[in-house]
């Protein structure tokens, strides 16, 4: 073979080369993609099975002669309560969703500052731990109305109330999180001159953010629970009130769907904090996979 032959083959090999990485890295691709449906599958296969069983049940108990309707609909006469009441329900559900992020925002924001005082300073540790604490021993059923007759039955009052519910878990989770951050890497950052917020800000934050998320997953479940009560103590829309309103009436369906509605919702926030736990800390789930299989 020339030289020319072998310059006019060259970019033909390559271009071959370059077709089968392309291939295989496509191939690579489709085997995790459905390596990824196969483990979703035996997540999801179980729970639906489960979920079915449990409707089937409900359905035939619920459909005997001498079943009252009033008191236990069929999970049929649910989902017509739900498709009925959709337009209501919507605009319910729009209201007890922006009280829960601002709750919960707001829940976030004292948290994370919270948990760097306590964090950064022992004495404050020592002062502020046992209020944390002593906060969750005041029953919400008992302080809601009062933050009610005190704020009013606007958002500030359901602002407070979720603070409240989400406020803790979120602080500990943080707090512990930090307090069990990789000494050996703290002693190599002090060797090299770094202060104490770049060792919190390089070492100690990125090491509790898995804990932050956990104690995220926690609060962001209590945060609808939080506003659904709020607003049943006493508010103008909401979920809550929706139920107040239905329960007044009879409306045992209407009642019941709203509860669907108020469970997909707290799933649904749940499923957001756990996409962006993912996204946000992909190191830590490439850590955990070895040890998996």
């Amino acid at each position: 073979m020339t030289l020319d032959q072998r310059q006019v083959d060259a970019p033909l090999e390559s271009g071959s080369e370059q077709t089968a990485a392309s291939g295989a890295i496509n191939h690579a691709r489709h085997v995790a993609w459905r390596e990824r449906v196969r483990q979703a599958a035996r997540h999801v296969i179980p729970v639906a099975l489960a979920v079915g069983a449990l409707l089937l049940a409900w359905q035939l108990y619920a459909s005997r002669p001498d079943a009252d309707q009033q008191i236990l609909p069929t999970p049929v006469a649910v989902w017509n309560a739900l498709i009925a009441q959709r337009e209501p329900l919507w605009g319910h559900t729009l209201v007890t969703l922006y009280e829960t992020v601002v709750g919960f925002t707001a829940a976030l924001v004292a948290g994370v500052v919270f948990a760097a005082l306590i964090d950064f300073s022992p004495w404050l540790r020592r002062a502020i731990y046992p209020l944390l604490v002593v906060s969750q021993t005041i029953p919400i059923i008992t302080l809601a109305p009062l933050l009610v007759l005190w704020f009013g039955i606007g958002v500030l009052s359901k602002t407070i109330v979720i603070t409240l519910v989400c406020f803790f878990p979120i602080t500990v989770a943080l707090a512990d999180g930090l307090r069990g951050a990789d000494p050996e890497l703290i002693r190599l950052y002090r060797t090299f001159g770094a202060d104490r917020w770049r060792i919190f800000r390089s070492v100690k934050l990125p090491g509790a953010l898995p804990s932050l998320f956990s104690g995220v997953r926690i609060a962001v479940a209590y945060s609808v629970i939080g506003a659904i009560f709020a607003e049943y103590v006493g508010a103008e829309a909401g979920l809550g009130f929706y139920i107040q309103q239905k329960q007044h009436g009879f409306a045992t369906a209407a009642v019941l769907a709203a509860i669907v509605v108020t469970a997909l919702l707290s799933l649904a926030l749940f499923g957001l904090v756990a996409l962006v736990e993912r996204l946000a800390l992909p190191w830590y789930y490439l850590q955990r996979r070895p040890s998996r299989s």
